[in-house]
């Protein structure tokens, strides 16, 4: 029996997969715990439809972050830290600290977990901060760090 699967279902499948199973375990576990629905004509093309709505979905998602990776690539953050006399600032820039001021700059809604900061920037001038968007989409933002 072809049946889609609701759930994921151990070494059989995930979510939305199309698998061909014994007659038995569809109807005596797999159809009355909710975890697979029988593939009719119906339901296939309600899963094609499903599956091309998430497609569409995803490709807006990324047309989204791109455009707004462009957006950060523009901005500049300036930050003003007491500093000593060979550039070694009193205090530090945190992911935090960029991240809200992302969200005044840029109006952009960036949590600071997707700011790759090693450790904070602690020392004056222009520094490169790395904002992960996607997976595959990343802005480079210019942190300037100016003498208070």
């Amino acid at each position: 029996m072809r049946v889609i699967l609701k759930a994921e279902v151990r070494g059989l499948g995930r979510t939305g997969d199309i698998k061909d199973v014994a007659d038995g375990y569809a109807r005596n576990y797999l159809l009355p715990k909710g975890l697979a629905i029988e593939a009719t004509g119906g339901e296939l093309k309600h899963l094609a439809q499903e599956r091309q709505a998430e497609r569409t979905k995803k490709d807006r998602a990324h047309q989204d972050a791109v455009e707004l990776a462009k957006r950060l690539a523009e901005v500049t953050l300036v930050f003003r830290l007491k500093a000593g006399e060979q550039g070694k600032t009193f205090g530090s820039v945190t992911a935090k600290e960029v991240a809200e001021a992302l969200k005044k700059e840029a109006k952009a809604e960036i949590d600071k977990t997707n700011v790759v900061l090693h450790e904070p920037l602690r020392s004056l001038g222009i520094h490169k901060v790395e904002v992960r968007l996607l997976t595959d989409v990343r802005a480079d933002v210019t942190v300037a760090i100016e003498p208070a």
